[in-house]
């Protein structure tokens, strides 16, 4: 019984097919989608989603967080934002951390609330680290 993955994000519609499994990188760490499994919401954060048939990845895609909805016979990633493992730059994800690095280092100075502002932050670190490692180990 194969699994129907789509992954969606606000710009486009990436993948709608029938596969084995697809592993999501879920905030506690990667989980696997497989047909028949208990139905399942997680968040998402920023990682790579594989898609397997025969026991092998057959595509991989980066997600910059988001929703998934997993249930025996279907996995729905809702992303906030998702792209094919190409388009990926690490020098430009490297820029981008040097940046929000910058900008966390003063966050208590220039921001209203400082605190959401860390949090924000934070996340876009992250993000910023999956898509340098994502990138670096697909290259």
């Amino acid at each position: 019984m194969p699994l129907r993955v789509e992954i969606v994000s606000p710009a486009k519609r990436l993948v709608d097919r029938q596969v084995d499994m697809v592993v999501v990188p879920g905030m506690e760490g990667n989980i696997a989608a497989m047909p028949g499994r208990a139905p399942l919401m997680l968040q998402l954060r920023g990682g790579v989603v594989a898609l397997y048939e025969n026991e092998k990845i057959i595509d991989r895609y980066f997600v910059d967080g988001g929703f998934v909805d997993m249930g025996a016979d279907h996995c729905t990633i809702l992303a906030d934002s998702a792209r094919l493992m190409h388009e990926l730059s690490a020098d430009k994800a490297k820029d981008r951390l040097q940046e929000l690095e910058n900008d966390l280092a003063h966050v208590g100075s220039r921001a209203e609330d400082p605190y959401d502002a860390y949090d924000r932050l934070r996340a876009e670190i992250q993000k910023a680290q999956a898509e340098i490692e994502a990138s670096e180990g697909h290259h």
